[in-house]
C-alpha cells in the first residue's frame, strides 16, 4: 500500500508541476496573459509581464473617457511607432504600441486627462513599454 500511495503521489506532482500557474498567481496583476501588457481600468494601472512573471510596473495611466472607453478583453500588440500623430484629435502621440484595428494604443501622454480611449502613460513608462512590448505579444484590459 504504501509503494501504492508513493507511486500515485509521484504521479500527482509530476501531472501537476507540468501545468502552469495563471500569470496572476505569481505577477500580483489581475491578468492572466504570459506575456505582455495588463491594464486594470479601475485602478488606472498597468504591468509588464515577461514569461509568466511580473517585468515592470505598476505604473499609472489614464485612460478613455466617458462616451470613448478603453475596450476590455484581450488583444494582439498589433504595430509600434516611435514618433506618431493623432489625425482626429490632432496630437501627438510619442511610443505608441497599437492594440486594437480602431487605433488604441498605449502612448506618453498626461496622466492628468481622460483621452479618446488610447492609455497614457509618463514619458519613462511610455519608453519601457514600446521597448519592451512586440507584436503578437497580449495586451489585457481589465475592468
Amino acid at each position: 500500500m504504501r509503494k501504492l500511495g508513493t507511486l500515485a503521489a509521484a504521479l500527482a506532482l509530476t501531472f501537476t508541476a507540468g501545468l502552469a500557474a495563471p500569470a496572476s498567481a505569481s505577477t500580483g496583476t489581475p491578468c492572466d496573459i504570459p506575456d505582455g501588457a495588463c491594464l486594470k481600468l479601475s485602478t488606472n494601472q498597468a504591468w509588464l509581464i515577461y514569461r509568466g512573471n511580473l517585468s515592470y510596473g505598476p505604473v499609472p495611466v489614464t485612460h478613455g473617457r466617458p462616451g470613448h472607453e478603453t475596450p476590455t478583453g484581450t488583444f494582439p500588440v498589433l504595430r509600434k511607432v516611435k514618433d506618431d500623430w493623432s489625425v482626429p484629435y490632432n496630437a501627438p502621440m510619442p511610443y505608441s504600441v497599437y492594440f486594437t484595428h480602431s487605433g488604441i494604443a498605449f502612448h506618453e501622454g498626461s496622466l492628468t486627462e481622460l483621452s479618446h480611449g488610447c492609455v497614457r502613460l509618463s514619458h519613462e513608462a511610455a519608453v519601457t513599454f514600446f521597448d519592451n512590448l512586440f507584436v503578437g505579444e497580449q495586451v489585457q484590459v481589465v475592468p
